[in-house]
């Protein structure tokens, strides 16, 4: 008896009926079918594609969207115990005075309704009338590391799969030459290193799903895509012989074992045959106009801005690529949040405002989504040094801000408002199932019907708990 068939005299029942038709219709292995089918799509999307404009460490909402003036007046006055209602707070706070720190930066009213908006983002301000800002996003999460698990994959236990995997598997590929889901991070802060967590590949892997799913993040040394030129002494007719023997192996082996892992590696390893000629094309900007270049500002230049990100984004949406995420760390502010929110600002403003004009000419906007958010917000009470112009702020996710523009999104409008402290949501709280929920529905998915089984439940990016799409900002 061989070993594949003790292994199939052993096997479970339901492994089994998962596995035995596995091997069956090798021909259209290519598109991977069986796995793009999942979606129930019960009403005509307002939206392709997705760009998740992630700020990893957490922005102070209180400095750049959440406008509190009266604060002023309660400059180093304890945090009223009406406000703070004995609600938790991280190790760095608890047993400490929690003194109110109002924002040193001025706002201003920006767009035809008049939104607040910090001074320190002048170009947004320009394209307020895109944005949709909502004021009372919250989580449950109070540290870094859960937070933006939870913000990027539904969960804050590690392992499920994240936003881009589930559209990948959701609706499939628009552009067989390249990935449906990529992730671009920044290479560079102007506004320092200081608390820059790590980022992990869990936040955009694929969990349960089919890895095929999960993200490519693109490098900003080197191949943009790890192996993507042949070594030397191997060109395009060795490297397709040598995938094709490879691939009739692996054939071999699926019909053989009835694994769908082995069909995803066939699947991805001519996805990467192709890459090789799609990626340099995508990341050649050479054809961009100076005019273009210029409207992202001058760290467009650098490989692995921020601006050349938004940059490449709007390339991958032009290519048919689904789901685009871009991670910008160095948003945690603990101590001197005065001299280092600027250079985040200035890292992030004139290209996510580029980003939005530039979709919008080449008539993209409509159907391409832009989310802007962090993990969660920053409390009103101060941290280190407290002065009128040094402070740091402490992680608080009872509320904070983001924005949402395009892919059917009304624009030039907030949504939910906070406290006098900013401290709690005062009306319309958007949890950040809701956001999902909603980004899904643009995308014309029902959240509660895109699912997989897995470990007995059936998994979905909003979770077990009710979700709903924010119809009052949809357009």
């Amino acid at each position: 008896m061989t070993p594949v068939e003790k292994m199939m005299m052993h096997q479970g029942r339901r492994q089994f009926l998962k596995t035995s038709g596995t091997g069956i219709g090798l021909t259209a292995l290519g598109s991977l079918l069986p796995q793009n089918l999942q979606a129930q799509i019960n009403h005509a999307p307002k939206a392709k594609h997705v760009i998740f404009l992630f700020m990893a460490g957490a922005p102070s909402q209180l400095d750049l969207f959440d406008y509190k003036p009266e604060l002023r007046k309660q400059f180093r006055k304890p945090l009223p115990e009406s406000i703070s209602q004995g609600q938790r707070v991280t190790a760095m706070t608890r047993g400490k005075e929690q003194l109110v720190a109002p924002s040193m930066f001025n706002f201003h009213r920006a767009g035809e309704n008049g939104i607040w908006m910090s001074d320190l983002l002048p170009h947004l301000s320009q394209v307020a009338d895109d944005l949709c800002i909502i004021k009372s996003l919250n989580t449950d999460a109070i540290n870094h590391d859960p937070a933006k698990n939870f913000v990027c994959t539904g969960s804050e236990i590690p392992g499920r799969p994240s936003m881009g995997a589930w559209l990948s598997y959701g609706l499939g590929a628009m552009n067989k030459n390249l990935p449906e889901f990529v992730v671009l991070p920044s290479a560079y802060w102007t506004g320092g290193t200081r608390n820059v967590q790590g980022l992990y590949s869990r936040l955009w892997g694929s969990g349960p799903l089919p890895s095929k799913h999960q993200g490519v993040a693109f490098q900003t040394t080197g191949d943009p895509v790890l192996f993507l030129s042949n070594p030397k002494g191997v060109d395009a007719e060795v490297r397709r012989r040598m995938l094709d023997a490879t691939r009739d192996l692996n054939q071999k082996h699926l019909a053989e074992i009835g694994d769908n892992e082995i069909a995803t590696t066939i699947a991805q390893q001519e996805m990467a045959f192709r890459m090789q000629s799609s990626v340099p094309e995508l990341t050649d900007l050479s054809e961009e106009s100076a005019s273009v270049m210029e409207s992202y500002g001058p760290e467009v230049e650098k490989n692995g801005s921020f601006a050349r990100n938004c940059l490449q984004a709007r390339r991958m949406v032009e290519r048919g690529v689904r789901f685009v995420q871009l991670f910008h760390r160095g948003w945690d502010h603990h101590t001197i949040l005065p001299k280092q929110l600027p250079g985040q600002a200035f890292d992030v403003d004139q290209p996510a405002a580029a980003l939005i004009n530039d979709l919008k000419q080449r008539g993209l906007l409509d159907e391409t989504l832009i989310v802007f958010a962090g993990e969660f917000g920053r409390t009103v009470y101060g941290q280190g040094t407290l002065t009128e112009t040094d402070y740091g702020r402490d992680h608080h996710p009872r509320c904070f801000s983001g924005w949402i523009a395009g892919g059917g999104i009304k624009g030039g409008i907030t949504y939910g408002e906070t406290d006098d402290f900013s401290y709690n949501i005062a009306r319309d709280p958007v949890p950040i199932r809701d956001l999902h929920a909603t980004m899904l529905h643009q995308l014309g998915i029902d959240h509660d019907k895109l699912s997989f089984p897995f470990q007995g439940l059936d998994q979905k990016l909003t979770g077990v708990e009710s979700a709903r799409v924010i119809r009052e900002i949809l357009a």
